[in-house]
């Protein structure tokens, strides 16, 4: 009955939400051409978006699917809301901006296609505000109030019977506990045995069976199910591993085998592997046209200078602790000690630069060769910056949860180096904005970011 009711609500929020770039172009029009439909036959000088409109709900269904925008769960999340739905609507007019690039939209108005994505951002926050409305109004008045049977008296019952019954999602009501031989007596109502379960009529008594024990007792659910099979009503146990492991859709079925991610990351998610790798990809080709130019400048004068290899490339640590070697243009003179650069920080004034090389490490231009890190996959744009093998290993010894820079693919720009934690700095306090960024990761934070390191890419104060 929960899952059931869940999947209603979810399925109602759904078709709402996939009607909405419709009704948002719907609205664009008209308050751009002021007529009073939309899809038809076009008249004269008003252009027919159905093509348009199409292309934007296929994409905005994909984008709400990986943002969320249609679990109830999340209209009650305590935060993030608004930035997920950014999200999904950046994700979407952003693929409808390039397919009018490749596509000349000489049947489109600019002006109603941006005019459709402020409707659609105000039509969806209208309609999740007024969704979680209703869903309050029937909690309070108690309809498609769920009943349930709790397996389980001790404190940890009590916790669990709790929540229930403060639950926003969906209005709960405990009927009763069923105690197991040996469990205290920590909750309040009517108590059962588990041998002398009552017979509750038709199944109108109780819509869901909850076990709520704690972890150590979880290897007698096997025992307590057949029991309660004769009641005739889904069965669910609670999860409880401890703070700081949670199942956030982290179980995974591999051969009849269920394993729990302990250490879920959102590297592993849809959006992160899908839409990130478009972006980087889509990114990076766009920067190594634009750039082209200045490479071939760049490079021409490195070879001049002193007639060495035009490119520096050094073994770093990036994704699940795997070794790469990554690219940069040469900065240092022909002759430098390899193993040095491998265990020595550059530092200011440092005698191993040439004077073209000090002025491309205070641009950062020597890290343009990273694209075709990024294009063969062995970075991302942005992403903890990717450190030399001899350096981890000491940090490791050194700073809690280090390692968990790697959880992510290591990145041209980052969070900490955007906020003046980069070169000769505090790693511990590179480590604290790294992880800030792992736990906070979204296409609209990797936007900031670059955006970030756009107006800061010339004035970076550790950058030699």
């Amino acid at each position: 009955m929960i899952r059931s009711r869940l999947s209603f609500a979810r399925l109602y929020l759904k078709i709402v939400t996939l009607l909405l770039p419709a009704c948002s172009y719907f609205i664009a029009a008209n308050l751009r051409f002021r007529i009073g439909h939309l899809f038809g036959k076009p008249s004269a000088g008003i252009p027919s978006y159905w093509g348009i409109l199409l292309l934007t709900t296929i994409v905005w269904a994909i984008a709400a699917e990986e943002s969320g925008l249609w679990n109830v769960e999340q209209l009650y999340a305590p935060s993030g809301k608004t930035r997920r739905l950014l999200e999904g609507e950046a994700f979407t007019y952003a693929v409808v901006m390039v397919a009018g690039l490749v596509y000349p939209p000489a049947s489109y108005s600019p002006l109603v296609v941006g005019t459709s994505a402020v409707v659609l951002f105000v039509l969806a926050t209208t309609v999740r505000v007024i969704f979680r409305v209703f869903l309050e109004q029937m909690r309070r008045r108690g309809r498609n109030e769920v009943k349930i049977l709790i397996v389980g008296t001790d404190q940890f019952a009590q916790r669990v019977h709790a929540s229930l019954v403060h639950e926003e999602v969906l209005p709960c009501r405990v009927v009763g506990f069923v105690r197991l031989p040996g469990q205290d007596i920590s909750v309040h109502g009517a108590i059962y045995e588990l041998d002398r379960l009552p017979a509750f009529s038709n199944g109108s008594s109780i819509d869901d069976i909850i076990i709520a024990l704690p972890a150590s007792r979880l290897s007698e659910v096997q025992k307590i199910a057949p029991v309660l099979e004769r009641l005739c009503v889904p069965t669910r146990v609670v999860i409880d591993l401890g703070e700081g492991v949670g199942l956030r859709d982290r179980l995974i079925d591999l051969g009849g085998i269920n394993m729990l991610d302990l250490r879920p990351t959102l590297a592993e998610t849809g959006s992160y592997l899908f839409e990130k790798r478009v972006f980087d990809f889509g990114f990076s080709i766009f920067v190594l046209l634009v750039t082209l130019p200045i490479t071939l400048l760049i490079a021409l004068a490195i070879k001049i200078a002193d007639g060495g290899p035009v490119f520096f490339v050094q073994d770093r640590v990036g994704l699940n602790g795997r070794v790469f070697q990554i690219f940069k243009f040469r900065t240092m003179a022909v002759g430098s000690s390899c193993e040095e650069g491998d265990t020595r920080w550059t530092c200011e004034e440092d005698p191993r630069r040439t004077a073209f090389g000090a002025f491309l490490r205070k641009t950062n231009l020597d890290e343009l060769p990273q694209f075709l890190n990024v294009l063969r996959g062995d970075m991302s744009i942005v992403g903890p910056r990717p450190e030399r093998p001899y350096f981890v290993e000491r940090f490791l010894q050194e700073f809690d949860r280090y390692n968990s820079r790697h959880l992510f693919k290591a990145g041209i720009t980052g969070w900490a180096q955007v906020n003046g934690w980069r070169g000769d700095t505090s790693i511990a306090k590179r480590v604290e904005f790294d992880l800030y960024y792992l736990r906070n990761w979204s296409l609209t934070f990797d936007l900031q970011i670059i955006t970030m390191t756009l107006l800061r890419m010339f004035t970076s104060k550790n950058a030699y």
